[in-house]
């Protein structure tokens, strides 16, 4: 893994509002093409959930949503919408803590995040819809990844970031949910340190550090950056997934 000399963050402008069916790669080459950004080989493209899911259909009006005894008594606590209960729930597996103002949940997917990743900002149809995290987000960057590679004529790697918050630190950070072309998370178990130290539970969550530093650019709330490109990254290309950065539950030594 050799250390990047520099590194630059491209924003993609002029991506247009993403609706349910939009060609996501062709929206985002379009935009990169006009802004005069050609991709090279290396670069990793990072994509803003939101925009993943808008153009996956996993938009949700809450008026189609009849919440159960289970999300009524949760709303009760929480004091969220029902209905919102009801959606977090049906994507979870489980509910790890529950009080005023805070719903935290285990995703079916696997991660542990607020509101199983459900928002409602930054969503045109205001407070009664709400929008769900990809069904599969590994395998929503691989096929955008196959797609731009196509027709950048370059490969390149895809990671979509989110916004999540962390144990014991305030504040959320960008977050890899979704990972192709690259490998998710580095071992660096058994490798020197400069004296020559071997290293022994060294492991680098290169998809998350990724998604962190394009999240400083395309920003959190009405920034309207949600595709950046970044160039410099020592090669990182790979087979991983986002999926690898989840945590076995046999070593969380918090649960």
């Amino acid at each position: 893994m050799t250390p990047a000399s520099s590194l630059r963050i491209l924003p993609i402008q002029g991506i247009p509002e993403v609706g349910a069916g939009d060609d996501l790669a062709a929206l985002i080459h379009s935009a990169a093409a006009a802004a005069q950004l050609m991709f090279h080989a290396a670069d990793v493209l990072v994509v803003a959930q939101k925009i993943v899911s808008k153009a996956e259909g996993r938009m949700v009006r809450l008026g189609d949503v009849e919440p159960g005894p289970r999300a009524r008594e949760l709303a009760s606590v929480c004091r969220k919408d029902a209905r919102l209960v009801e959606l977090v729930l049906r994507e979870s597996t489980a509910v790890v803590r529950c009080s005023r103002d805070v719903l935290i949940v285990q995703h079916r997917l696997g991660f542990t995040v607020a509101n199983a990743g459900i928002d409602q900002s930054n969503v045109m149809e205001g407070d009664e819809h709400a929008l769900l995290l990809p069904a599969d987000p590994d395998r929503s960057a691989e096929a955008l990844r196959a797609s731009l590679s196509r027709r950048s004529g370059v490969a390149v790697g895809v990671v979509i970031n989110d916004s999540f918050g962390r144990p014991w630190r305030r504040g959320t950070c960008g977050v890899a949910i979704g990972c192709a072309g690259l490998e998710a998370l580095v071992d660096l178990r058994g490798r020197p340190d400069r004296f020559g130290r071997r290293l022994r539970t060294s492991e680098v969550a290169t998809g998350d550090e990724i998604a962190a530093a394009a999240s400083l650019l395309m920003g959190q709330a009405a920034e309207g950056i949600p595709a950046v490109i970044l160039r410099g990254l020592p090669p990182v290309e790979g087979a991983g997934s986002a999926a690898d950065l989840i945590r076995p539950a046999a070593e969380n030594l918090f649960p």
